[in-house]
């Protein structure tokens, strides 16, 4: 890559974190707010709650409670347990999930992100989703005069191959990850050249460093010749939802611009997390 791809003012440190507000801003709707945060506060527990519980986290009055899970009941968002005197997410609530991938938001948002950031890089970029441990590519956006890569839209790869697989996996729960790589039999290759992850402690510790620098890399590991830099996507939680990556020919880009590469891969993850009202990746 051409160094005057690169431009030299790019910062590579983190981009600083905006000041935390003192206190919640006052609503103009507190009843369509209260709403929203009683149906936030179900879908982050792992089982249905009881009113005064719901009242007590969100500091709610119960009444106030009470009425606005009345009105959610009669409408299919919550789902009163009459035995267990809990209420859960209903019906409707999971409609809203089922249209949320239908109209595949990450997709949307993503693709313009992915097209300004090959347009300043001019080498390729792709948004790819954790599928079992696998990543699935849902977007490629392919620089010009630039060869054809294996991560077209559709296309599965192992995720500890993968730049894209690698930021998402460290951004996980350590257990989860030993979870998805219980044995040897996990982990694959793609072609005669040897990765050098073939067993759970190799992997642990290629994560470990993946968390300390803030991106993730891949040498040559899907497509011999091939590098790419990759950054993950979080939610408002910090959970990975996606990841941003670059691709590029290695011969063509010096070592010592691939942290500067990286700051920009990363600021584009950044922005689209900030986009899915998500929060940046540490």
């Amino acid at each position: 890559m051409p160094a005057a791809i690169i431009p030299p003012d790019v910062a590579v440190s983190a981009t600083p974190k905006p000041a935390a507000k003192s206190a919640r801003t006052a609503s103009k709707v507190p009843a369509a707010e209260n709403t929203l945060r009683i149906l936030k506060l179900l879908a982050s527990k792992r089982g249905p709650m009881a009113a005064s519980n719901i009242a007590t986290s969100l500091g709610l009055p119960r009444s106030s409670v009470y009425h606005l899970l009345g009105v959610m009941e009669a409408n299919g968002f919550v789902l009163h347990l009459h035995e267990e005197q809990r209420y859960g997410l209903g019906i409707s609530a999971f409609e809203l999930s089922s249209a949320y991938s239908r109209q595949e938001p990450l997709s949307r948002l993503g693709r313009p992100m992915l097209a300004t950031l090959v347009d300043v890089l001019g080498e390729s970029a792709h948004l790819a989703v954790l599928h079992g441990r696998d990543v699935l590519y849902i977007v490629e956006e392919r620089a010009k005069n630039r060869p054809s890569l294996v991560t077209d839209v559709g296309v599965r790869l192992p995720s500890h191959l993968t730049a894209s697989g690698r930021a998402i996996l460290a951004a996980l729960p350590k257990s989860q990850v030993r979870a998805l790589y219980p044995n040897a039999a996990a982990f694959s290759a793609r072609h005669e050249t040897e990765s050098p992850i073939t067993k759970y402690s190799a992997l642990s510790s290629h994560l470990d460093q993946v968390r300390l620098r803030g991106y993730a890399t891949e040498h040559g590991e899907v497509t011999p010749g091939f590098g790419s830099i990759a950054a993950a996507v979080t939610d408002h939680a910090g959970w990975p939802t996606a990841a941003v990556a670059v691709t590029f020919l290695e011969d063509k880009l010096p070592a010592e611009q691939w942290p500067v590469l990286a700051a920009r891969v990363k600021k584009a993850a950044d922005d689209l997390s900030a986009r899915i009202h998500g929060r940046p990746s540490a």
